[in-house]
């Protein structure tokens, strides 16, 4: 890993830790005066769109990172926690306009918690706990379903389920991996 923190993979992580409290403020804040003149329908258009945008600069990130060599530590650690505030403002915001499950975002977020404590644990323990392809699978189906709640689209709240059985069955994965090693 290089040491250079500030690099363009770490700066779209950057970005995207900023998107995720505007998309949240746009779907949830549609009584402020600030936008008296929206139209209904753009508050989930640009919701959308940053959530596209915010998206699609987790793939970039990762991939110039590895492609260029420019991982970091600050990386490992903006990266992963870019995707969790987005994931977390957008089912926060489909909650809140009532367009989420509560008990679906509960136990995604249970165990994104408990996985996130359990990695922290096994690295001051040495061990490695890579992400598994269940685990980005999982982040591309929950992103996916966040999209499709917020426009509203079809099999947008069946997609949410299986987001939440791809997230308990990964967590099962680092669970099992943990104590493997």
């Amino acid at each position: 890993m290089k040491n250079k923190a500030l690099n363009l993979p770490n700066a779209l992580a950057l970005f995207r830790i900023a998107l995720a409290p505007l998309m949240l403020w746009i779907l949830i804040d549609r009584n402020n005066p600030i936008f008296d003149s929206w139209h209904p329908s753009w508050f989930d258009y640009f919701a959308g769109l940053i959530f596209v945008i915010a998206s699609v600069t987790d793939f970039f990130d990762g991939f110039i990172a590895r492609a260029w060599n420019q991982m970091t530590k600050l990386g490992g650690i903006l990266d992963p926690l870019a995707d969790k505030m987005l994931v977390l403002a957008g089912f926060l915001g489909l909650i809140v306009i009532d367009r989420a499950s509560a008990m679906a975002v509960f136990l995604i977020l249970s165990r994104e918690f408990f996985i996130t404590g359990l990695r922290v644990v096994a690295v001051s323990e040495g061990k490695n706990v890579a992400s598994t392809m269940a685990g980005k699978i999982k982040t591309v189906v929950q992103m996916i379903a966040i999209g499709f709640l917020i426009m509203q689209w079809p099999y947008g709240t069946e997609l949410l389920w299986i987001a939440v059985i791809l997230t308990l069955y990964s967590g099962y994965e680092y669970i099992r991996d943990y104590f493997k090693n």
